[in-house]
């Protein structure tokens, strides 16, 4: 997952990424490091705060753009 590429390029901790997302540090960083996977729920809001994919988010595509 490109959790943490994403998040760093944006210049966001994951502090502020777990308390914009109503989570802890602690998962965001277990995401991070693939000992703990998000759900649907979880990787849609990451998607959106993100403004990226789903598809794009798990790299099953090297295109962010969102597709309505």
């Amino acid at each position: 997952m490109r959790l943490k590429e994403i998040r760093m390029s944006k210049g966001i901790t994951q502090l502020k990424l777990a308390m914009d997302l109503d989570t802890t540090q602690n998962t965001i960083s277990r995401y991070e490091t693939g000992a703990h996977e998000p759900g649907i729920r979880e990787l849609i809001r990451i998607a959106d705060y993100f403004q990226v994919s789903v598809d794009y988010l798990l790299e099953r595509t090297d295109n962010p753009k969102m597709l309505k």
